[in-house]
C-alpha cells in the first residue's frame, strides 16, 4: 500500500520488471491496494501481467487520519476478505444489467497512458473513473478523450465516482458536474452511471481492477458484484 499519491508514478513505468511481478504474484499474490497517481501502476500491472490491485485507501490520507472513516473501514476489509461481494449505492442514470471486467481508477492518470504499453486493452468492460482538483470542464475533456481514442463506447458501462476539490471559478461559468455527465450521456452508447463512493473523499469503497463485476441499476438503486480477486489468507 503506498502512503500516499501526488505525483512520480510516470517515471518508474519504464523501470519496472513487470514480468517479475507477474511470477511473484502467480507464486505468492500480495494483496495490493492504492489510488490517484499510484493509478499508473496498476494499469501497468493490469496491462502488462494481468495482476488484479485494488483501488482504495492510502496510509496517509485514509488509514493516517485522525478519524478513520467507519464507511472506508468496512469496505476496504469486505473487498480484500470477500471472494465475492457487493457495493450499493443510488446511482443516477439509465436502467442497465451488464457484466464485464472492472478496470479504471483516477481520469488523469488514465488518460496519461492511452497510447502506452501500459494503458489496459479492455473491451465489454465495466470502466470504473474518479478525479480531484479538476474543474467539470477538464473533466469532460479527459472523458471526451477517452472517447475519441475509441475507449468509452467499447465498454458495457461507465461508473463515475467522485469528483471533488475544485472551488467554482469565473472559468466554469456555472458549467457543472451534471452538465458534464447529461452531454456525454447524449454522446455515449453505454450507460453511465454516477453517484459511486470511490475516490479521494475519506468516504470511499475498494474495488478489485481487473475482477469480474456484474452491474445493475434500476429505480430502487445500483448494485456492482466484485469477483474473482485475490482475498486475505487467514
Amino acid at each position: 500500500m503506498p502512503v500516499r499519491g501526488g505525483y512520480g508514478a510516470s517515471r518508474l513505468l519504464d523501470r519496472i520488471d513487470w514480468q517479475a511481478l507477474a511470477t511473484r504474484q502467480q507464486r505468492d499474490p500480495l494483496l495490493i491496494c492504492g489510488h490517484s497517481d499510484f493509478t499508473a501502476i496498476q494499469a501497468g500491472l493490469l496491462a502488462q501481467a494481468n495482476v488484479i490491485t485494488f483501488s482504495g485507501p492510502m496510509l496517509a490520507a485514509n488509514f493516517g487520519a485522525e478519524t478513520l472513516n467507519t464507511f472506508t473501514e468496512q469496505h476496504f476489509w469486505l473487498a480484500l476478505r470477500k471472494a465475492q461481494f457487493t457495493v450499493e449505492w443510488q446511482g443516477d442514470g439509465p436502467q442497465c444489467d451488464v457484466q464485464g471486467t472492472l478496470w479504471g481508477g483516477n481520469l488523469a492518470m488514465l488518460i496519461s497512458l492511452i497510447g502506452t504499453p501500459w494503458m489496459p486493452t479492455i473491451d465489454k468492460g465495466i470502466l470504473v473513473l474518479e478525479d480531484v482538483n479538476e474543474h467539470p470542464f477538464r473533466v469532460e475533456r479527459m472523458l471526451l478523450q477517452l472517447e475519441y481514442a475509441g475507449i468509452l463506447n467499447r465498454q458495457s458501462a461507465i461508473v463515475l465516482g467522485s469528483f471533488s476539490g475544485a472551488a467554482p471559478n469565473e472559468y466554469d461559468a456555472g458549467y457543472s458536474l451534471e452538465s458534464v455527465y447529461a452531454f456525454l450521456r447524449s454522446r455515449l452508447s453505454v450507460p453511465l452511471i454516477t453517484g459511486l463512493d470511490f475516490g479521494h473523499e475519506q468516504r470511499t469503497v475498494t474495488l478489485p481492477i481487473g475482477a469480474n463485476a456484474t452491474l445493475k441499476n434500476t429505480r430502487q438503486g445500483t448494485q456492482l458484484t466484485l469477483s474473482g480477486h485475490p482475498t486475505l489468507q487467514l
